[in-house]
């Protein structure tokens, strides 16, 4: 069988460091090619981020050890940057270049290896490497007293019935409003900071909270009030005076792409009087992209009640983070820690190195997160590469890749090979510190609760789902992958984020049914016990927190991992097959069961 070229970029027998390296820092790479080859000249070609040319180096021959040839480059670069590599390889018969297969390599055909140079001007704070994360839908949380809505945009009504399904059915001339609420308020989540607390969480973050029409408020009316159904600045206040005593960190969501159409800012209903439709002379027009004023403009992906904002409009800017007085500095000095993004990808780069800029000088360990849906050290949006790492733009993103290929692997999907790769992905892709405070997500208000999408990831239209419930056989069997998956998303480097209710045993499908009212008194307490058992095992672990990742089991339902930090390491097993897994983990046994029964796991001391 004839020798392979060696080489693979997450081992680092071959390339040192391992994944992303910064402005300055060497790097060194290592090829091993068969002696046979008779090679005369290797050389490692550098590309852009758009595949233009950016440099080539020559390897030079370090060793000989009978079969193979080990071929050495050192080399850095100067400055932040995407780049993409292959090999040219010349021997005394032929020329070629070598691309990447999988975790092997291939002549002439397969992929370029990625490279990312970041920048390490706005360093990620060192706090938030796995920090335990809660996400809450503020209206569906839990509710005391009751709010002054006299100034609450109308219509609106409130459910009698928490246990009552979101309205999901069009009206009469076929809009979804979602004008119902249930009155979950802020003076609810400060009630239940203790529970949180006892619960181990360790940062709220909260879907929107500013005025605004709608339930789930991603249709902004006002930036610089609370809706009132929610409370009062005050009431804003005192909920991050008290998470801060419990040393709880307070994420709000910045949604900075579009606004509502009856909005302060655009006016389409009249209410305000200044808005950029109300009155032609509004300092808000500039802010619009009006294609023939007013009846038509551009909006958030035709939806008509989310007019799209020029973000690079100067006045803007200003209004939202560059003024003394701006939205930023407003909620950041009442008390909130730093901010989740909404559709990062349509936030311009100027846009965001200005906020990332501006928020960091009113609070030097402000909190970034953005919405990305892919892996964000590559991604592409409306034609442009984004450079959320190798500009330093953002603290962490929301890790849907992972919670993809974790789910995927706890309903048996696949045996592990996937989620191997996924996860190795990452961690060579993101810097270090992002990976550690990345949200790693199972559910969220965007997609179906896990429970769910752990036994029934099928879709269909609302009416359906709406009609579509789980057997007691089910439940049973998507809360035994759920604590799977609680497992790696707790272990696995990041933030695990858990979705409101998830611990209290909730289900459902896709908005709205994902978006029901928590259940207090009858929650799942077996599950939420194992959450809290997961969370200390979490913030107990230095190594849990900040480590790095190697796989070392990736298939037939078996998955282990080590995670390393200055020289001490805890293993992590996972078993989904059928049968016992026989691995004898060795080591002090932190949590789980060593034997590994079917759906088993375990974190062992080493």
């Amino acid at each position: 069988m004839a020798l392979r070229i060696l080489y693979n970029s997450q081992d680092t027998a071959c390339k040192t460091p391992f994944g992303v390296v910064t402005p300055g820092e060497l790097c060194t790479m290592t090829v091993a090619i068969p002696q046979s080859c008779q090679t005369t000249q290797v050389v490692l070609v550098l590309q852009r981020e758009n595949g233009t040319p950016f440099r080539e180096i020559e390897f030079r021959l370090e060793r000989t050890e009978a079969p193979y040839e080990y071929y050495r480059v050192q080399f850095s670069f100067q400055k932040p940057g995407l780049f993409f590599y292959y090999f040219r390889i010349s021997t005394r018969n032929e020329q070629f270049r070598l691309f990447k297969q999988g975790e092997d390599t291939n002549m002439e055909a397969g992929d370029l290896w990625q490279l990312s140079c970041v920048s390490v001007r706005f360093p990620v704070p060192e706090e938030y490497e796995g920090r335990i994360f809660y996400q809450i839908f503020p209206d569906r949380f839990h509710q005391v007293g009751r709010c002054d809505c006299r100034e609450k945009l109308q219509p609106y009504w409130v459910h009698s019935d928490l246990t009552d399904v979101p309205v999901y059915r069009p009206n009469q001339w076929g809009e979804v409003l979602n004008n119902d609420f249930y009155g979950g308020n802020l003076a609810g989540i400060r009630e239940k900071l203790p529970y949180l607390h006892d619960l181990g969480v360790q940062a709220l973050y909260l879907n929107p909270v500013f005025m605004a029409f709608s339930t789930h408020r991603y249709d902004t009316a006002d930036y610089s009030r609370i809706d009132p159904m929610l409370g009062t600045d005050e009431d804003f206040e005192a909920l991050c005076r008290d998470a801060h005593a419990l040393d709880i960190k307070i994420i709000l969501d910045g949604v900075f792409s579009h606004t509502g159409s009856n909005s302060v800012y655009f006016d389409a209903e009249h209410i305000f009087g200044n808005g950029a439709v109300s009155n032609p002379q509004s300092p808000y027009r500039k802010w619009y992209l009006f294609k023939n004023y007013p009846t038509e403009y551009t909006s958030w992906w035709n939806f008509r009640t989310l007019p799209s904002i020029n973000k690079l409009e100067p006045t803007f800017m200003d209004y939202i983070f560059g003024s003394d007085d701006s939205i930023v500095a407003k909620w950041l000095r009442l008390g909130a820690d730093g901010l989740r993004l909404d559709v990062a990808d349509e936030l311009p780069d100027e846009f965001l190195m200005n906020l990332r800029r501006r928020i960091r000088d009113l609070n030097p360990k402000a909190f970034l997160v953005g919405e990305v849906w892919e892996d964000a050290s590559t991604k592409i949006a409306y034609g442009v590469r984004r450079r959320y790492f190798t500009e330093g733009q953002l603290d962490s993103v929301m890790n849907y890749p992972w919670r993809t290929a974790i789910l995927a692997f706890a309903r048996g999907d696949e045996g592990g090979e996937a989620l191997g790769q996924v996860v190795m992905t990452l961690a060579e892709n993101y810097p270090p510190a992002v990976l550690n405070a990345n949200l790693n997500l199972l559910s969220s208000h965007d997609v179906s609760r896990a429970i769910t999408a752990l036994v029934d990831p099928t879709d269909g239209d609302r009416e359906d789902l709406a009609h579509r419930f789980m057997t007691r056989e089910q439940l049973d069997l998507g809360k035994a992958r759920f604590r799977l998956a609680s497992f790696l998303q707790f272990t696995l480097p990041g933030c695990p984020c858990v979705y409101y209710g998830d611990e209290a045993g909730m289900t459902g499908y896709r908005d709205p049914f994902n978006r029901k009212y928590y259940p207090w008194g009858r929650e799942d307490k077996d599950l939420q016990a194992y959450i809290r058992e997961l969370a200390q095992l979490k913030s107990g672990s230095e190594i849990l927190r900040r480590g790095d990742v190697r796989i070392l089991a990736a298939g037939e339902g078996h998955f282990a991992f080590r995670r390393t930090w200055q020289g001490k390491s805890v293993t992590l097993w996972c078993n989904r097959s059928e049968a016992p897994w026989n691995a004898a983990p060795a080591g002090r046994c932190l949590y789980g069961d060593p034997k590994l029964p079917p759906m088993g796991c375990c974190a062992m001391e080493e």
